[in-house]
Parts: structure tokens; sequence; C-alpha cells
């Protein structure tokens, strides 16, 4: 592992501990050059996921951005960061779940549409809005008044 400070590829590991419910590998290590301390992150790629959008086209899984999008659906909401790791690392034990390498956009936008409403309504309500794309105050209005029946 290389240094992100001095790019010494001379390192140790000082603590490892599995976070995530065993899924991912949290390595603590030291730089035996420059002796800065960084933290290390080992988890499955899901690299062979093949997420098919709106359009047709089709895009790699990309774990951070479907982290970004929940990030920005509960900006200042009060939803913790391990809340939306835990969606996120969810929906990848989905996926992984899956017989097919394949997964059409919209089972992951329902998903996380799901559990965001389990989580916080202002947030599903951003998401929502975002990925079923509302295009006037009316689809909010639908939208908001769907949830409150519920």
């Amino acid at each position: 592992m290389k240094c992100p400070f001095c790019q010494s590829i001379e390192t140790k590991v000082v603590d490892k501990r599995e976070i995530e419910d065993n899924v991912v590998t949290r390595r603590r290590r030291e730089c035996l050059n420059c002796e800065k301390r960084f933290t290390t992150y080992e988890r499955i790629e899901m690299s062979n996921i093949l997420v098919i959008k709106k359009d047709g086209k089709r895009e790699q899984f990309d774990r951070e951005k479907v982290k970004k999008g929940i990030i920005r659906a509960c900006e200042k909401r009060n939803v913790s960061m391990e809340e939306i790791d835990k969606v996120v690392q969810d929906l990848e034990q989905k996926l992984r779940n899956m017989e097919s390498t394949e997964v059409k956009s919209k089972v992951i936008g329902e998903f996380i549409m799901k559990s965001l409403k389990k989580i916080d309504k202002v947030a599903y309500i951003r998401f929502a809005s975002v990925y079923k794309d509302f295009e006037d105050i009316e689809s909010f209005k639908q939208a908001i008044e769907k949830l409150g029946k519920k």
C-alpha cells in the first residue's frame, strides 16, 4: 500500500477491523518512512453489476454515486451517516443476491425510496422528486398526499 503523504510503499498495518456486518475490512496503517497514519477500506468490488438506465444505456454500478444521491436527499435532515451507509450496504447485498448481473435503475431507485420512506419522509420526497423527475408543484403535491395516506 502506498503512503498518501510521501508515496512510500513501506507501510505496516497497525489495526484491522471488520465493519458493516463483516462486509468491509478497515485497516489503520502507518508509513514506515514518514510515520503518518492513514486508513484503508477493503470491500467486495461490484464492478460486474451493470445498471440499465431509463434510456437503455448501461453503466457499471457505482456505490459512491448512489451514496452521494442519498446524502443529497438527506441534507440538513436528522439522518446519520450510519443510516445512509446501511441503506447503501443493504442495496449492495440485494444486488449481490440477484441472479442477473444487470439491474434496471428502477429497481435501485425503488429500493432507495422504500428505505428512505422508513428513515425520513422529507428525504424520501427529495429523492423521489429527482428519481421520478417531478415536473411541477402538482407532482410534489400528489406525492406528499400519497405519503400522508399511508
